[in-house]
């Protein structure tokens, strides 16, 4: 009797525990309206403009305990690979705010200001080949690259960049041959301080700055300086310079099909060495961005008061530029953050404390990243204000 009775109670518990655990497992699995109201928003963008190939996402919104990553899609337009939404990507010029960080990083640790001239900081070679095309280094500052108004000449901004890469895309390019060829295509642009011209260039020599003032790799010298390993940002990596996380998944196909570029078909020197070439998946991007203007990365608070220095060209400018940011509007809301080649765009909305990461595969297509912006904002806003009538 005794037997029947414990095998009896032991039934109970076990039916309780499995139970339990299936009802835990539905909360975690469920989706939260919100995010279903985010799938549903990119879902409806996508089904409008399929030409995308596809939509991949993440918000990060800790004050309403949103950490979503979406996607809708697909990972390449040929083999239709249903998208994955923690798929790695190149960021392009989104790796520029990598780059403006840990310079400032540096400003922060004493190695120079933002004043300091960059006959000081590059080698000897660099400062000859700028000399040799009429630049004067001992006027231009770590200011005035952070924020393109050193009147350097971009090698990007010639077309005949992407058409050599079109035909040769499998070649290997290096830093310096890059800012050779910017020498080679085209003379400078204004004394220092005169205009703004965004130029990949300017990043490069920053990244030249990085390595000389640390005795280390760029690449290495920004993860060090923002603590990417430290701070679970682990799948944020230069392609082909660093190792690849074991965590990573597969790459997308990133296309920019008027151009005839495929990012699986071209060499990652293409777009590497400071202008451009980390890969992340959203969800590092957003989440760096929340660390950034949450006080997580710099030391002293001024340092991100720095970052946001506007562009002040003499002949002026009508678009907003900081030292490796740009600011947007969405419904009201400025938001700051940074775009990319590869349609790639992140942007922090300081009044809803929320980090927006959003990668469109088709660059042709890349006016979307505004669509997406549109939607999940207005989202969030409803949220909010739900939030304040309960």
């Amino acid at each position: 009797m005794r037997k029947l009775v414990f095998k009896f109670l032991w039934c109970v518990v076990l039916s309780v525990l499995v139970s339990s655990c299936q009802s835990t497992m539905a909360v975690k699995t469920t989706p939260a309206p919100t995010e279903i109201q985010f799938q549903s928003a990119i879902n409806a963008i996508y089904e409008q403009h399929p030409d995308a190939i596809g939509i991949m996402v993440h918000v990060e919104a800790p004050r309403n305990n949103i950490s979503w990553s979406g996607a809708t899609g697909f990972s390449d337009k040929s083999r239709k690979t249903p998208i994955d939404a923690k798929a790695i990507a190149w960021i392009a010029s989104n790796t520029k705010t990598y780059v403006a960080v840990a310079t400032l990083r540096l400003v922060e640790d004493g190695q120079f200001n933002v004043q300091t001239t960059i006959d000081k900081l590059l080698s000897s070679k660099t400062i000859t080949i700028l000399r040799n095309d009429g630049y004067e280094p001992e006027t231009i500052t770590v200011e005035h690259l952070l924020s393109h108004t050193s009147g350097i000449f971009d090698y990007a901004a010639d077309l005949s960049y992407f058409e050599f890469t079109k035909q040769n895309p499998k070649h290997r390019w290096t830093r310096d041959a890059q800012i050779k060829l910017a020498m080679e295509k085209g003379d400078p642009l204004g004394a220092a301080g005169d205009v703004f011209t965004y130029a990949d260039t300017n990043y490069l020599l920053l990244s030249e700055i990085l390595e000389r003032s640390t005795g280390k790799p760029f690449y290495y010298a920004i993860r060090y300086l923002i603590g990417l390993r430290g701070k679970s940002l682990d799948e944020t990596w230069f392609l082909s310079l660093e190792v690849i996380p074991p965590s990573a998944r597969a790459p997308v196909h990133q296309y920019a099909t008027s151009m005839g570029l495929d990012t699986q078909s071209v060499d990652p020197s293409f777009d590497l060495f400071g202008g451009g070439g980390l890969v992340s998946t959203t969800r590092d991007l957003a989440v760096f961005m929340q660390y950034l203007f949450n006080g997580k990365i710099f030391h002293k608070p001024e340092t991100l008061l720095l970052l946001q220095t506007k562009a002040n060209p003499k002949q002026g400018m009508k678009f907003d530029y900081r030292f490796g940011l740009s600011t947007i509007e969405v419904h009201g809301l400025q938001g700051i953050g940074h775009g990319g080649f590869w349609a790639t765009a992140v942007n922090y909305f300081p009044e809803l404390d929320a980090s927006i990461a959003v990668f469109i595969l088709e660059r042709d297509q890349r006016v979307l990243r505004q669509d997406v912006n549109q939607a999940v904002v207005r989202i969030l806003q409803d949220e909010e204000q739900q939030s304040r009538e309960k």
